[in-house]
């Protein structure tokens, strides 16, 4: 967040794309592997080994040193590095260092909603106007911003404390209802723990606990289950980046499909990809499309790993439970886009299992201390030029993680409530300023029901 002032001098300048990188496999290679992945890392904690899943608290799954903590009266700034180190990818917000206990939540979401006022692109109704203006002001004269300033900005997403010694089919049926995540309480120390979606399907996907019912879900088609929604907002590859983002923030949405002209999927970009915008020198990737901030992600990703990278962030109605789940936790996504797809032949498997170490996600971290590296000059990045991007198809539908755990908590018999009104109250909350400003580009975005 450093230079805050420089965005707006920044966002004349676009700048060049990344250079193109050349796929390390072929295609025949690329979908070799798609069909015959290696299997995922099971039993990866010896003390949950074969053990019955209702027997496990919630306390076990979480650490303390894994929650991080700001001042209600810290700045942005300080929040912001705090959230790129989180490994929960959230920040509590407590009123003083006194006390363990938080008032408030500081996400991807919110950096993202405080990024667009500050580059000017969000638009106040008028009794936002004076604040709005106060944040510019301060940024643009590098001034510290609290986050108690921003908080009219922010999704007030609840806070849902749990016991550590609660189990874990307390926690299972309220995050299998949409609640993101879940503050995981001590009597004696308040927060010990982040419990979110994803850590709570991680666990069973990649320890050997006792799950019956989640086992014979698992080889399941999709297409079966009949779970996800037709519901799916989406954005053309071609898009300003700036587009994808305000209509992250004005839906409530922590991803977004990226498609071709055809309506073919060709990238994700999600709310944690934000933090590859704060630096100066990022910002005028805003003005940029999409589709040159998916390549500018994965150059950077080639470059820290050592190989080139293409996004799976897909699934079609062939594919089983098994390897949706596998996806979401290989990509750390909240989400996986269905596609359309020919029926499976038993030797090709539509979607297949991939071991983590395959995926490409544009939500990868980088490290928080190392400054990113500047763009590599190329020529523009079409969407047919990402290795992979031809193996998805049309986009359909969408999988999350809230609907995984949904089915998991019906079928061990217990009672989530409907996920829709979570969904529905996040799209409330969300900050209604920028929708005057998508309504100029509504040609670069779809919703399908």
């Amino acid at each position: 967040m450093v230079h805050r002032q420089s965005f707006a001098e920044n966002l004349r300048n676009i700048p060049p794309s990344p250079r193109h990188r050349h796929p390390s496999l072929t295609q025949a290679a690329v979908q070799e592997l798609l069909n015959h992945p290696p299997h995922g890392n099971k039993y990866g904690n010896p003390k949950f080994s074969g053990r019955e899943w209702r027997d496990i608290t919630i306390g076990e799954l979480v650490s303390p040193d894994d929650v991080a903590w700001v001042e209600m009266d810290s700045s942005v700034e300080d929040a912001t590095m705090k959230l790129l180190k989180s490994k929960t990818n959230v920040v509590l917000i407590r009123n003083n260092a006194d006390t363990c206990n938080p008032i408030t939540t500081f996400d991807y979401s919110d950096l993202n909603a405080y990024l667009l006022v500050v580059v000017g692109l969000a638009r106040p109704e008028n009794h936002q106007v004076q604040l709005y203006n106060s944040i510019i002001a301060k940024g643009q004269q590098g001034e510290p911003i609290s986050i108690r300033e921003i908080q009219p900005l922010c999704r007030q997403e609840p806070l849902v404390n749990v016991s550590s010694e609660s189990n874990l089919s307390h926690a299972m049926e309220i995050l299998g209802s949409g609640i993101h995540r879940l503050m995981v309480m001590s009597a004696s120390d308040g927060v010990v723990g982040v419990l979110s979606q994803l850590r709570m399907v991680d666990f069973f996907w990649n320890e050997g606990v006792n799950f019956p019912a989640v086992e014979r879900l698992y080889p399941i088609l999709l297409r079966d289950l009949e779970i996800g929604t037709q519901h799916v907002i989406s954005v053309n590859c071609d898009a300003p980046l700036s587009t994808a983002l305000m209509l992250m923030n004005d839906e409530g949405l922590t991803s977004i499909a990226v498609v071709d002209n055809n309506h073919n999927v060709v990238g994700n970009i999600s709310s944690k990809d934000v933090r590859h915008l704060t630096t100066t020198s990022r910002a005028p990737l805003l003005d940029g499309s999409c589709m040159h901030f998916i390549s500018v992600i994965l150059n950077e990703r080639g470059v820290e790993k050592g190989r080139d990278a293409f996004p799976v962030f897909y699934v079609n109605p062939y594919s089983s439970l098994a390897h949706t789940v596998a996806k979401l936790t290989a990509t750390r996504s909240h989400r996986m886009w269905v596609v359309e797809s020919a029926s499976p032949s038993p030797s090709a498997p539509a979607t297949p299992l991939m071991g983590p170490q395959n995926y490409a996600s544009s939500a990868s971290t980088t490290p928080a201390n190392a400054a990113p590296p500047s763009p590599i000059p190329a020529t523009a990045v079409t969407a047919s030029s990402l290795a992979g991007s031809h193996l998805s198809g049309k986009l359909t539908g969408v999988i999350s993680l809230t609907d995984i755990l949904n089915i998991f908590a019906r079928f061990t018999g217990l009672h989530p409530t409907d996920p829709g009104e979570q969904r529905a109250r996040r799209r409330r909350s969300s900050s209604s300023s920028v929708r005057p400003s998508l309504e100029s580009s509504r040609p670069s975005f779809d919703i399908r029901r």
